[in-house]
C-alpha cells in the first residue's frame, strides 16, 4: 500500500533536504534531475512527478512551469519553500 499524498509531501520535504543544498536566500533547492535519479527517491515516490505537482499545489515547493520531466527539466532547481 502506498502513501497517501500528505505522507507523500513531507517525505519529499525530506528528500529535498537530504539531497538539496541552501542557497544564498537561505531555502533549500535540488534540480529535478538529481531527486529523479536518487534511488532512495524511485523506492518512495511512485510518482514522483505527481507528488512533486500536489506539494506545489500546497506551497511547499517552487519549480517552474507546470510539471517536469525526466530529461527536459533535469537542470530545473525544486525549491523548498518552508
Amino acid at each position: 500500500m502506498g502513501l497517501n499524498v500528505e505522507e507523500e509531501v513531507a517525505q519529499l520535504r525530506e528528500e529535498i533536504r537530504r539531497l538539496g543544498s541552501e542557497g544564498p536566500d537561505g531555502k533549500i533547492a535540488v534540480k529535478f534531475g538529481v531527486l529523479f535519479a536518487d534511488d532512495r527517491c524511485a523506492n518512495i515516490f511512485e510518482a514522483l512527478v505527481g507528488t512533486l505537482r500536489a506539494a506545489k499545489k500546497r506551497k511547499v515547493i517552487h519549480f517552474e512551469g507546470e510539471m517536469l520531466l525526466q530529461g527536459v527539466h533535469d537542470d530545473v532547481d525544486v525549491v523548498l519553500l518552508e
